[in-house]
């Protein structure tokens, strides 16, 4: 992916980032991010312990899905622009979902050379289930 070259100037409040659509979801992403995290839980991997454990079978890791809007963040700002990203986890993500990253320009700031934009993001199953939401805070350069 090449990054895109965003400047302060170019960005509104009420705009709208580029959606990033992820998936569908399959059990060896959920093999390869258990492997890259170190999070090897059962309730990842194994449908019969997911189930025992009432969760209605296997689902994906929530750092996963928050990585899927921090690329969306990226892909749209550019490398190293994201200073913070918090989020809450919503609901789960199921094997076979397809997950759409989303996000909106809620506020802008400039200080010192220091351009902040405020972003609303979000990511949304195919049903349009919210199953993360949260804020970030992207610099951006200027210019001038």
């Amino acid at each position: 992916m090449k990054y895109a070259t965003l400047y302060a100037e170019d960005v509104d409040i009420g705009d709208e980032l580029p959606s990033l659509v992820k998936g569908p979801i399959q059990q060896i992403q959920l093999t390869r991010y258990a492997g890259a995290s170190g999070d090897f839980n059962p309730i990842h991997q194994d449908d019969e312990f997911a189930k025992a454990a009432g969760m209605g079978g296997v689902f994906a890791h929530g750092m996963l899905s928050m990585g899927f809007v921090a690329q969306a963040l990226s892909d749209w700002a550019g490398a190293g622009r994201v200073r913070k990203l918090g989020v809450r986890f919503a609901a789960l993500v199921r094997l076979k979902d397809v997950v759409t990253c989303r996000g909106r320009i809620v506020g802008t700031s400039s200080k010192d050379d220091t351009h902040l934009v405020e972003v609303e993001v979000w990511a949304e199953n195919q049903h349009g289930e919210k199953v993360v939401t949260g804020h970030a805070t992207v610099a951006l350069p200027s210019r001038g």
